[in-house]
């Protein structure tokens, strides 16, 4: 995903699995290598969920920047403002 140019953020974070710190933050190599051992680093046991906003699929990029991030549903959620 990221060799392949996709700009992706995590939008949901399980707060028994990760951080509620790692809402909002770019998916890229940096954030790999700070997930826990015990998450998987694609989110394929619902640690986190993405929103994709650039890539070699778009036209062009969405532009957003972060907003509030919560608590909701048992989440952290961190809302992307389009800019």
């Amino acid at each position: 995903m990221i060799a392949a140019g996709l700009d992706a953020r995590l939008v949901a974070v399980d707060p028994a699995h990760l951080d509620a710190g790692f809402a909002g933050r770019r998916f890229d190599a940096d954030l790999l290598a700070a997930l826990p051992e015990t998450v998987d680093p694609c989110g394929e046991r619902g640690e986190f969920h993405t929103a994709v906003v650039a890539g070699p699929i778009f036209s062009a990029p969405i532009p957003v920047t972060l907003g509030e991030t919560v608590l909701r549903d048992g989440f952290t959620h961190a809302d992307l403002i389009p800019a």
